[in-house]
């Protein structure tokens, strides 16, 4: 007879930003399935998610991986209802309109890797600054990279947990990196990197680090990059249509709704969003093809491939929630009534 642990994850009922809580239940004679899972429950009145006097929420297994932390351990993501199995509001998954999987995303999840002792971020002196950013990005060598021990670590962990993880790189900024997941189907990439970020959360554990997600950790006017979770996406439209008129109508399908995306794209995004370092302003919306600055970039590859492919939204913040900005995005495109 043997034993498993089931890690529970899930997602509380802090707003705007939510946060990720688990624990672990101790199965005998696991089958690693994601059907042997059982429902589970918690204190929502712990988490924002229930009063003190009704207190049960449920949680619901959605999605299963192997735990390479662990012996005899499973990563299970799990979705939160309510008592009498409704999706509770705090559930961004639930509300996601993609069953068929037909829409594809990856996206690049930035972060900063900060030190507990100074709470500032790696390469970062106390009481001063590091050499501007230019030579962070895709460094090699002590002088400038900071972080690769835990970040090849992660990537080690994501890879052996059977997640689809792209690759990684430092970024602009001293102590800032990124990781990259793509998924077929918007619910399994929120999955994942969800996932991933609690294999990375939980690893800083071991090196005296925590990472922030904060778009703009420095300081709005700081001269530094802000973090963001670019999300690429397409849906069998994007990919086989070799339109540029479609491709147009899309785009221009988000222009209306900018608020509606801002409202889910993560806490303090208007720090980041500018019109400064990479970003289009948080008040404007516009595309174009290779445009970094851009509110959506179409990317280069998508044009010389006779306008097949995919598109990027660079708006959303290295905070927002996956499953929102998926969510979102999905219903927007469904909007432009293309087909």
């Amino acid at each position: 007879m043997s034993k498993s642990k089931l890690e529970y994850i899930w997602l509380d009922g802090y707003k705007p930003t939510q946060n990720m809580r688990s624990k672990t239940k101790v199965e005998e004679d696991f089958s690693g399935k994601l059907e042997d899972c059982p429902i589970w429950s918690f204190d929502g009145s712990s988490t924002r998610q229930a009063s003190g006097g009704s207190s049960d929420c449920l949680l619901k297994p959605v999605a299963i991986y192997p735990d390479p932390a662990r012996k005899n351990g499973y990563l299970v993501m799990t979705e939160v209802l309510n008592a009498d199995g409704t999706p509770h509001i705090s559930n961004g998954r639930a509300t996601i309109d993609d069953d068929d999987n037909d829409f594809w995303f990856g996206f690049e999840q930035e972060y900063f890797i900060m030190d507990t002792q100074t709470q500032l971020p790696l390469g970062f002196p106390i009481g001063g600054y590091p050499a501007p950013q230019g030579m962070y990005y895709c460094s090699v060598g002590g002088k400038h990279t900071h972080g690769r021990d835990l970040v090849e670590e992660h990537a080690d962990l994501c890879i052996a947990a059977g997640l689809n993880f792209e690759g990684i790189n430092q970024e602009v900024a001293s102590g800032q990196w990124e990781f990259q997941l793509f998924a077929k189907g918007a619910k399994k990439a929120g999955d994942e990197i969800w996932v991933a970020r609690y294999l990375l959360d939980r690893l800083t554990e071991q090196y005296g680090y925590y990472i922030e997600y904060h778009p703009k950790p420095l300081g709005k006017d700081m001269d530094w990059n802000g973090s963001g979770m670019h999300a690429n996406f397409s849906n069998s439209v994007l990919r086989t249509c070799g339109s540029k008129e479609t491709y147009e109508k899309i785009c221009e399908a988000f222009r209306p709704v900018v608020a509606e995306h801002i409202a889910v794209y993560g806490e303090f995004n208007d720090q980041r969003l500018t019109g400064e370092h990479e970003t289009a302003s948080i008040h404007d919306f516009s595309y174009g093809i290779s445009d970094r600055g851009a509110s959506i970039r179409i990317p280069i590859i998508t044009v010389e491939k006779g306008w097949k492919g995919w598109l990027e939204d660079r708006r959303p913040a290295s905070n927002g929630d996956p499953y929102k900005i998926a969510g979102r995005i999905i219903t927007t495109v469904k909007s432009a009534n293309v087909g």
